[in-house]
């Protein structure tokens, strides 16, 4: 289960790279842009990590029991997802009706 969980949280961070490599690429010209999304992904793993840390802080050895390292990759990649699904938006697009993005 532990093998299975990682296995799915490095498949969701490799799709997550692949968005934010072509949001790079498609994005390439506008260098504002670009500085600002790097910045931005840089303060989102600050927070991914820091989201870890609150739900599973540092205990001492065996306190999470031996499903911990599931639970850490399911967590993991749930936030990674949600990640991946706003960066998306800047290579789907927005609906027209949604002004204020």
């Amino acid at each position: 289960m532990n093998q299975e969980e990682q296995s799915k949280y490095l498949k969701a961070d490799k799709e997550l790279n692949n968005v934010y490599n072509q949001i790079l690429k498609e994005y390439k010209t506008d260098t504002e842009f670009i500085k600002n999304l790097k910045i931005a992904q840089r303060i989102w793993i600050q927070f991914r990590d820091a989201e870890m840390k609150l739900k599973y802080p540092d205990r001492e050895q065996g306190y999470y029991g031996s499903i911990h390292p599931m639970c850490l990759s399911i967590y993991l990649t749930e936030l990674t997802e949600e990640r991946t699904k706003k960066l998306k938006m800047w290579l789907l697009g927005i609906e027209e009706e949604d002004d204020c993005n």
